[in-house]
């Protein structure tokens, strides 16, 4: 196939003016997040070196997903996205502001840094499944999955320039340095959002909120549909227990392989380049056939490559690692999403996303704060390398449930996936 074809067929979601806004005023903005966040694990090793700070850092940034999420899914089934995706950003801007305030004037403390790093975790809440499935208003159903793999790509290739930039800038002009240029690049992705336009959109009338009663309407469908059910717990076992990793690579970088904030930079950045490479690989794809089976082989094979580098005491080896690590979660993660998304019916796209949000952000803060105490008396090696174990024998649960329903009459396939009109007879893995 000519290299153009493949080209139009991997970016072919930016064809839509809207995405196109929307994709590059992120590009700018998440590259100033993701050198936010390496300056941010940095300052509190620099301030504390204790790793148990660390996984408090990842619950504090995370955590409010959990407790928050669902109501983030419920807005933004209910509210118009597009302001809902303007009021998040902005406050996120605001939070970087007052960070690159409080570390430039010299008055920064651990304390400061983990309750804005809750305030920035309250705001993800309702800013990650307002961006999820305001996706589809950008792009229309036909082009959601590469819309989703164009987006996690984004999220990813920012990986790889924001820490190794962070890296530098930390070394030069210090934390704050990190924190002001995140404040600017939201001008980035506010200016996009407001140059969008909709035309002949009619809004949705208002509706009330109920919230238990449309809370347990989307944790049934959740339920009862074995794909979603069997997706949503692969994924919560990755977040559990091997995503964590990342949170303690500053106690990697300064202690076991003893290679500073530059080279924290640099591995930080090299999982974003795997990332990246995964994301690609899911957008080139078609349909959804195989991305089941594919979705547990990219979890078994992140949960071995998180024991292996847990292990590895060279630099170059655990680069390596990394990279792969970066690959395989996305690969995963951007099957789960483009699967659920694909089966949720529309009036509960926003519960079913903030699911997935919850399943795969919030529940990765638990395992930091979990990890991090463990991590106190036994070393972070050790507690990264079991979870990672733990993570691949999840994998294989997954993967054996999805060959049985393989191996399911046809039409115990069908009525097993017919919990909404429509889900019937689509093909698992």
């Amino acid at each position: 196939m000519p290299l153009a074809n493949v080209a139009a067929r991997t970016f072919r979601a930016l064809r839509h003016r809207n995405f196109r806004l929307f994709f590059f005023g992120q590009m700018v903005s998440l590259v100033g997040s993701w050198m936010q966040m390496l300056a941010q694990g940095w300052l509190v090793w620099r301030l504390s070196h204790s790793s148990w700070l660390l996984g408090a850092l990842g619950f504090a940034q995370m955590g409010p997903v959990l407790a928050l999420g669902l109501l983030g899914g419920l807005a933004a089934d209910h509210a118009d996205r597009h302001r809902l995706v303007l009021l998040t950003q902005s406050l996120l801007a605001l939070q970087a502001v007052v960070l690159a305030a409080a570390t430039l004037a010299g008055v920064i403390q651990v304390w400061m840094v983990l309750a804005l790093a809750g305030f920035l975790g309250c705001v993800n809440a309702f800013d990650m499944s307002a961006r999820q499935a305001f996706l589809l208003e950008m792009v229309g159903r036909e082009d959601l999955g590469n819309a989703i793999a164009l987006n996690s790509s984004l999220f990813n290739g920012a990986r790889i320039a924001g820490p190794a930039l962070a890296g530098v800038v930390v070394g030069l002009w210090g934390e704050g340095a990190c924190f002001a240029v995140n404040a600017a690049s939201y001008l980035a992705v506010l200016g996009g959002l407001f140059a969008m336009r909709f035309p002949g959109r009619v809004p949705a009338p208002p509706r009330e909120v109920r919230f238990l009663r449309e809370l347990g309407e989307g944790l049934a469908y959740a339920w009862k549909a074995p794909r979603v059910r069997d997706l949503l717990g692969l994924v919560v076992a990755t977040s559990l227990l091997a995503a964590p990793y990342t949170v303690f690579l500053p106690a990697f970088a300064g202690e076991v392989l003893d290679v500073g904030s530059g080279g924290l930079g640099v591995m930080m950045a090299l999982v974003g380049v795997g990332a990246l490479g995964g994301a690609l690989t899911v957008g080139y794809r078609r349909g959804t056939r195989g991305l089941e089976r594919l979705a547990g082989v990219s979890a078994a094979c992140f949960g071995a490559l998180v024991a292996a580098f847990a292990l590895s005491k060279n630099f170059a080896l655990s680069c390596g690692l990394l990279t792969l690590t970066g690959y395989f979660l996305m690969v995963q993660m951007a099957c789960a999403n483009t699967l659920l998304q694909t089966l949720a019916p529309e009036n509960l796209r926003g519960r079913i996303i903030s699911f997935y949000v919850v399943a795969f952000i919030g529940v990765t803060p638990v395992g930091s704060l979990v990890q991090g105490r463990l991590a106190e008396s036994a070393g972070s090696a050790k507690v990264v390398a079991g979870a990672g174990l733990l993570a691949l024998l999840a994998a294989g649960g997954f993967l054996a449930r999805v060959a049985a329903a393989h191996a399911a009459p046809r039409g115990a396939e069908v009525a097993a996936d017919d919990s909404r009109p429509g889900a019937g007879g689509q093909p698992l893995g």
